[in-house]
């Protein structure tokens, strides 16, 4: 069965960093994109980011730009976001999806979500 899992949220300050983990399995992982999204409370779910199983990048939105970092390790079966230089407004729940290509909003499937909280 395909299964995606975030891992890697928690509670940082504001300037600081983390780095997310979509953990996959269940699936022909190096075939296949991964996308992080994220959701802020009372709001609509946003891409962020998707790489594909080559290794090439979309970019969905400016306001990461030059803090988010997407990557993958297909050995691991595992995608990344790295961020940095956190401020309030990345306060969300965050998840990872995998289709086919890297649409705008993936039809695949989808984890849980993992919260990242940033302090002010």
């Amino acid at each position: 069965q395909v299964q995606l899992v975030e891992s890697g949220g928690g509670l940082v300050q504001t300037g600081g960093s983390l780095r997310l983990s979509c953990a996959a399995s269940g699936f022909a992982f190096e075939k296949y994109s991964i996308g992080w999204f994220r959701q802020p409370l009372g709001k609509k779910r946003e891409g962020i980011s998707c790489i594909t199983g080559s290794g090439e990048i979309i970019n969905f939105i400016d306001s990461v730009k030059g803090r988010f970092t997407i990557s993958r390790d297909n050995a691991l079966n595992t995608a990344y976001l790295q961020m940095d230089s956190l401020k309030s407004e990345d306060t969300a729940v965050y998840y990872c999806a995998t289709d086919e290509d890297c649409p705008e909003y993936p039809t695949g499937y989808w984890g849980p979500g993992t919260q990242v909280t940033v302090s002010t």
